[in-house]
């Protein structure tokens, strides 16, 4: 793995990025000691999006009742309530 002081990650940071879109890690050094590691970060793809909504798919995990609570508020709804107090 490659070890770059703070200072040289700092002048060369565009070309650093370059290395870890590569896929190369790197360890960033201040005053000799590890602070930071640079990692290409993982990528995603559509193909995991749809094995998790394939598993989803059938399963009713939404709120079933949430209509009808809906219109239960609406109906105890007070029109007075819903006015505008800057227009009066």
């Amino acid at each position: 793995m490659r070890e770059v002081t703070a200072s040289e990650a700092s002048r060369n940071f565009s070309a650093l990025l370059d290395a870890v879109e590569q896929g190369e890690s790197v360890f960033v050094t201040r005053s000799g000691h590890r602070v930071a590691t640079m990692t290409p970060a993982p990528r995603s793809n559509g193909a995991a999006v749809r094995e998790v909504l394939a598993r989803w798919q059938g399963h009713a995990h939404g709120d079933t009742d949430l209509a009808e609570r809906v219109a239960s508020a609406r109906a105890g709804a007070d029109a007075e309530l819903d006015s505008d107090p800057w227009h009066d």
